[in-house]
């Protein structure tokens, strides 16, 4: 697969009603292709959704009245 393939694959697999077979149909690769791009969907599509590790923004400081 390429990166763009991999990078739709993983977009289209954030949406709940996108079934893994018919994302490998669209992109023309079988369904153990796709499992082999995108290893993190062995833990689940929530694995898909949760954070990278990137921090997060610190919220603005309120001030005091």
């Amino acid at each position: 697969m390429t990166e763009e393939q991999v990078r739709h694959a993983r977009d289209l697999l954030t949406r709940p009603e996108n079934m893994v077979s018919s994302i490998a149909k669209f992109l023309g690769v079988s369904r153990n292709t796709i499992y082999k791009y995108v290893p993190e969907l062995k833990g689940g599509r929530l694995a898909l959704a949760e954070p990278t590790g990137a921090a997060a923004l610190p919220r603005p400081a309120q001030s005091a009245k």
